[in-house]
């Protein structure tokens, strides 16, 4: 193909460069990347999210990491609270408060705060649930804090159940934690008569929260009824996630996919009312078209939570998708050229923030997919290229 043709639809990676290719500022933006623990990746997020403050009024970025202990994060940039190194280290989960690109965003944002007030600025959110693929985390924080929360506010005849009940459902937290019930259904506490007493319990302290907001909203800070929102959320979706864990049919990948997905999107159309937020997360999770994956050698799809929000929002959400070239250290070599990977890795220049809707009509056909010798990255399908509001696409990742 001609590579005149596909220049016509690059261009630089910058802010003003994405407001072009939308019809309006979307409430939601999110940047896809195609495999985690990438510096590089990370730099050209940062470089965006800084541009978007500064040219279109952004104020929040949230990551695919815990939604709780993302609120350490917020603290600290608003407030100063804690130390930068505690703050990644406890509050970006999965292991990536390590990475240097996510202490400098925390290290600019708290920067850019200093001294201003508080309408003017950055807010650090996690929109994941808190859980890992080696296990979920007890539901004993986000129950005890929206009982809490309520208890102080409501009469106490309302409330479904003292406190001291639910620390004796709950129990040790060791049982939740479990690592082996990851793998292991019968490991797993979420089907237990305990946790199902706890999903109706859960599920009563939300109930009560909906039917009693017009005093919670006279009697609370818009910060605290926010975080109550929070912790109901979080309590269902992690006890729906526990009984998913136990779950030893086929479908059982499947579902717990659905179940995290649902989760992160309950917590996008939440910040999506809080204002325009820059979302970054695997592409998988941000995509409109449904999410493949193999677990166990069982391979399942799900809808991803941008497929979720996306029907929601309409224009205000947007997806530009990234993807590369090469990635040398995982032995990533050059796409193949009649892959969609493979054309663009003909552009002169090692980064472009490709129209998609012109490359659409632009390619004579389909190009091939591409094969990742590397399980962690995961190509472009390029049948989905019309659902993308943009390409990011990097030529190279070097070694971080």
């Amino acid at each position: 193909m001609d590579i005149g043709l596909i220049e016509e639809s690059a261009h630089a990676v910058e802010a003003a460069t994405v407001a072009r290719l939308l019809p309006a500022r979307p409430r939601l933006l999110a940047l896809g990347e195609p495999t985690h623990r990438e510096e590089l990746l990370l730099d050209v997020r940062n470089d965006l999210f800084r541009q978007l403050v500064e040219q279109d009024g952004y104020r929040i970025i949230a990551l695919e990491s815990d939604c709780l202990t993302g609120l350490a994060v917020d603290d600290y940039v608003t407030s100063g609270t804690g130390t930068l190194d505690e703050v990644v280290a406890r509050g970006i989960s999965h292991g990536w408060g390590a990475s240097p690109g996510n202490r400098e965003l925390v290290r600019w944002m708290r920067a850019y705060n200093d001294g201003r007030p508080a309408s003017e600025q950055l807010r650090f959110a996690g929109f994941d649930g808190p859980l890992e693929i080696e296990a979920a985390a007890s539901p004993r924080q986000v129950l005890t804090a929206l009982h809490g929360y309520l208890a102080a506010r409501v009469e106490p005849a309302l409330l479904p159940c003292t406190s001291g009940t639910l620390d004796q459902l709950i129990g040790a937290d060791e049982r939740w934690t479990d690592p082996a019930a990851a793998w292991e259904p019968s490991r797993s506490v979420g089907r237990s008569d305990d946790a199902k007493q706890l999903r109706l319990l859960a599920d009563d302290l939300v109930a009560l929260f909906d039917a009693s907001l017009p005093h919670l909203i006279a009697t609370s800070t818009p910060e605290e009824l926010e975080r109550a929102r929070l912790y109901g959320r979080t309590a269902t979706g992690l006890l729906r996630y526990h009984y998913g864990m136990a779950d030893t049919s086929p479908a059982r990948w499947a579902r717990l996919a659905s179940v995290r997905d649902t989760m992160m999107a309950e917590n996008l159309l939440a910040l999506a009312e809080r204002g325009p937020t820059l979302v970054y997360a695997h592409n998988t999770h941000l995509q409109r078209d449904k999410g493949t994956l193999t677990m166990n050698d069982q391979p399942f799809d799900w809808w991803g939570a941008g497929a979720l929000v996306s029907p929601r929002l309409g224009d205000d959400y947007a997806f530009l998708a990234t993807d590369v070239g090469t990635i040398s250290h995982h032995d990533v070599p050059a796409p193949p050229p009649d892959t969609l990977q493979g054309l663009l890795h003909q552009l002169p220049g090692d980064r472009h923030l490709i129209d998609t809707r012109h490359l659409t009509t632009t390619l004579p056909a389909t190009p091939a997919p591409r094969e990742s010798p590397y399980y962690g990255y995961i190509p472009l399908n390029p049948t989905h290229l019309p659902t993308y509001d943009g390409l990011l696409y990097i030529k190279d990742l070097p070694a971080s």
